[in-house]
């Protein structure tokens, strides 16, 4: 019997190898040589002259120049989101103001091909993720947000929901549309306007935002784009004339920012870091709970700051899960992001790849059980194999800082005390997976984890209507649902 399943997924194994590829067409989507800043509705150059280059981490090619913005741009684009809130967007009815953003939403959808090639080339995501997720998303919580505009007296009724006025909004670089609607559309539907920052390593999609908001007509200063580095978004954290702060990134740059602002009247929201455990109990459907262990540490080469990066699996169960494991990592297709084949694209940037690889390192050195997938890397590119550690104790670095790469941590306990106790003791707290056919397991753990969202057989479900958000080193505040309303508005 064991003869036969080995030959099974050998054979498995062997045809996923083979696969002919299916590459997306570059030829699709549009990437103009260089891009300005977006203020004021039309796009000008930066007042220092100065671009920096974004290029594709798949293949090292450089694939566009982005202005970089300095303080006296960020003061630019902050003034005209001032004029636009008093002048048109504030006095707008909200009906009207519903219409602009359900007409994004629309264009969105229209150009989903173009903006998940944009946002796979940019960013090293598989096509399939970016085709399949990001852009469908994206366009989602517009849609969404579009039919909350004119109805906040029924979100929070008897108390007379104002805007806060411009809204400062910082995004990450793993998954750059998607953080940037989940930011620009609440904001706007609650009568805001908007400076984004964009991460430095993927401004592209944004910058292709940012035309199709100019050509939906919103009025001129209502949304402003501006592009660069760590020093762009302290002059925009910074500025006197920004009423809201809204940033996902790190938790040290969140610390930051909260220190900046702690002697301000800044409304701020901050999504950081985690280390989500994801926990399978000896009565879970086990393949089902196999896929799920994938998806919450694969997907997106691990990118993700919900990720479930530390697995905790029941004494009796852990050979079965972890062969199992192993013998799904042998599967996945590890390489060029425009082929529909790929399950794991390029890490973001060499930075990145350079502190995954260095966590490696450390797992190594604590003498853990190490475990690659045999799949073979591109010739060039910013490429790593799926990696899981077992038998990890849980004072370990690599257990307790969050790593943001394809790299699994596996313990095991035996009570559901012990497993709480463990998932709770970690400075994160931004989500949870449980994996049981027991319904009051779910909800006995659901209680007492410390996680802002805790999926229960499944992992990395997202939809506009729910709200996202963490707790402890993991942020503050909520984006998604009825409660992404509320971080823009004061009563």
């Amino acid at each position: 019997m064991a003869r036969t399943r080995n030959n099974t997924l050998k054979l498995k194994f062997d045809s996923a190898r083979k696969l002919s590829p299916a590459p997306e067409s570059k030829g699709a989507a549009k990437i103009k040589p260089r891009y300005d800043l977006f203020i004021n509705g039309k796009f000008e150059k930066p007042s220092n002259k100065k671009y920096f280059s974004t290029t594709n981490p798949a293949t090292g090619e450089k694939l566009s120049e982005v202005a970089d913005a300095n303080a006296s741009d960020v003061d630019k684009a902050v003034k005209a989101a001032r004029v636009a809130y008093e002048k048109v967007w504030k006095k707008m009815p909200a009906t009207e103001r519903a219409k602009y953003v359900y007409r994004i939403a629309r264009m969105v959808q229209e150009r989903a091909r173009e903006l998940a090639i944009v946002e796979t080339m940019d960013g090293g995501k598989p096509i399939r993720e970016s085709r399949d997720f990001d852009i469908p998303t994206a366009a989602n919580h517009f849609f969404y947000y579009a039919g909350w505009a004119d109805k906040l007296e029924y979100a929070f009724p008897n108390r007379n929901a104002k805007p806060l006025g411009v809204a400062g909004q910082i995004i990450p670089w793993n998954f750059p549309l998607l953080m940037a609607a989940w930011k620009i559309a609440p904001a706007l539907a609650t009568g805001n306007t908007v400076v984004l920052k964009p991460a430095e390593t993927t401004p592209l999609t944004a910058m292709h935002l940012a035309e199709i908001i100019q050509e939906a007509d919103l009025p001129p200063g209502v949304v402003n784009i501006i592009t660069g580095a760590g020093a762009t978004g302290a002059a925009l954290v910074k500025h006197p004339d920004v009423n809201k702060i809204a940033f996902t990134g790190s938790t040290d740059v969140g610390k930051i920012i909260q220190r900046s602002v702690a002697d301000t009247n800044k409304k701020i929201t901050l999504e950081l870091g985690g280390k989500a455990p994801n926990i399978i109990f000896d009565d879970a459907p086990i393949d089902q709970a196999v896929e799920g262990i994938v998806n919450g540490i694969f997907f997106n080469q691990g990118h993700v700051c919900c990720a479930g990066s530390r697995l905790y699996v029941q004494e009796s169960v852990m050979d079965e899960v972890v062969r199992k494991l192993k013998d799904r990592m042998d599967t996945l297709i590890v390489g060029d992001p425009m082929d529909k084949n790929t399950d794991i694209g390029a890490i973001n940037s060499k930075q990145q790849l350079d502190k995954i690889n260095e966590y490696i390192k450390i797992g190594i050195n604590e003498g853990y059980d190490m475990y690659q997938s045999n799949c073979s890397l591109p010739g060039r590119g910013l490429f790593l194999r799926p990696t899981i550690f077992t038998h990890v104790a849980q004072s370990s670095r690599i257990a307790q800082e969050e790593i943001f790469g394809p790299v699994l941590t596996i313990q095991t306990f035996r009570t559901d005390d012990e497993v709480i106790q463990k998932a709770n003791n970690n400075p994160y707290g931004l989500s949870a997976g449980v994996w049981t056919d027991k319904g009051s397991k779910i909800f006995n753990l659901t209680t007492k984890l410390r996680a802002g969202v805790v999926w229960a057989n499944t992992f990395n479900k997202f939809d506009p209507t729910s709200p996202f958000g963490g707790y402890k080193e993991s942020g503050y505040g909520r984006e998604g649902g009825l409660h992404g309303l509320s971080a823009y508005i004061s009563f």
